[in-house]
């Protein structure tokens, strides 16, 4: 099932039409984008670490952490699943190490960042960069370490934002030379920019598209044009949720009942199919003579 999820998403890749990818960040979310038929999904380290830890993505979370969430992911979606690795969780041994466990677990993608240890999120000012020596020994292992060529690895630099396009440029070529798939110029700060970017690479970009955050939100149309391949959108899902989450519970804390509510709900058996419930029935009939 791996393998074919990677040969798809590498097929998918090489189409211009652009991929949009939902952050994913719990099995909920992830049950819910599986379900519409997206090309990919993409696992959002910042909400992984929120809704797994309650804590903010600044290098808290572990490997160990993380690749549960993939495996997880990975078994109970059909959909290509992108994942988000920040800076691999330490040196190169770390890397390789990390690289296979995301490959095993059924990612079609591990994203590395060039962020020094430990990571701030990509729309967090303060964030630090390694020397571009270190981050290319990194893709070189990754690339080393992968079994299957469709698995890709996606190469992130953060030197936008302390150090300017021109390094973040000139870090992605080296990242490119070094032989990444996929690059991910992070937090771009106005269309131009990111139009300078699809000019100078004629390969897979990744846009990030955070509501509130540095760079603009743009159109799947002038995202095309401009030169991007992926879309990812880590933020929009838990966002959602909140929101929805507040105003449901804060409604609960006025009335203390749910009679009434106008905050719009999933129907409860539409979710507990979702959730497998209609499966458990099946199991009882079969195995208990049950109808419960």
């Amino acid at each position: 099932m791996s393998a074919a999820k990677r040969k798809a998403f590498a097929e998918r890749l090489r189409r211009k039409e652009l991929i949009a990818a939902p952050g994913v960040y719990d099995m909920i979310s992830a049950k819910i984008a599986d379900r519409l038929g997206f090309d990919c999904l993409y696992m959002t380290g910042y909400g992984v670490v929120a809704s797994h830890l309650g804590l903010p993505d600044a290098g808290l979370a572990t490997y160990s952490d993380m690749v549960s969430r993939v495996t997880q992911l990975c078994a109970l979606t059909q959909t290509p699943l992108a994942a988000d690795a920040d800076t691999g969780y330490g040196g190169l041994l770390n890397v390789q190490h990390t690289v296979r466990g995301y490959e095993n677990a059924g990612a079609v993608a591990i994203q590395l960042e060039d962020q020094e240890f430990p990571k701030k999120c990509g729309h967090m000012l303060g964030r630090r960069v390694v020397p571009v020596e270190d981050m290319v020994a990194k893709i070189r292992v990754a690339l080393d370490s992968r079994s299957d060529p469709d698995f890709k690895i996606i190469a992130r630099t953060d030197s936008r934002t302390t150090l300017g396009l021109d390094e973040a440029l000139r870090r992605a070529e080296a990242f490119l030379e070094a032989g990444a798939d996929i690059l991910f110029i992070e937090s771009p700060e106005s269309v131009e920019e990111m139009e300078r970017i699809g000019r100078t690479f004629d390969v897979p970009l990744i846009a990030n598209m955070v509501e509130g955050g540095r760079t603009p939100i743009l159109d799947a149309q002038t995202l095309q044009s401009i030169g991007y391949r992926m879309a990812i959108f880590p933020a929009l899902g838990f966002l959602a949720a909140g929101a929805a989450l507040e105003a449901v519970f804060a409604r609960l804390k006025e009335r203390r009942s749910s009679a009434d509510i106008d905050v719009p709900l999933y129907s409860f058996q539409k979710f507990g199919a979702m959730m497998g419930f209609d499966w458990v029935a099946e199991f009882d009939r079969k195995y208990r003579g049950s109808a419960e």
